[in-house]
């Protein structure tokens, strides 16, 4: 029996910056999204925003994005109370 090897790599665009880029779904440890790591809540706040891939230069603008927005209402709870 011969062993086939399943890589998958499609080419696909950004769709938050319209960057090509090589997304490596069938060989996901080697995929330029690993990276970084994302929490729960990070990789959420991604989804209701994007659906399918990104590159991961948008990946970590995101990330820093909801880090930040996360950040504020903290420190507006703490300010109001809430």
């Amino acid at each position: 029996m011969t062993a086939i090897a399943i890589n998958k790599h499609e080419h696909t665009t950004c769709p938050r910056c319209q960057r090509s880029f090589e997304c490596r779904v069938g060989s996901i440890n080697l995929c330029q999204c690993q990276t970084l790591t994302l929490t729960d809540d990070q990789r959420q706040y991604i989804n209701s925003l994007y659906q399918g891939c990104l590159c991961a230069a948008c990946l970590h603008v995101l990330r820093s994005e909801y880090n930040q927005l996360n950040h504020q209402k903290k420190v507006n709870q703490l300010l109001h109370g809430h």
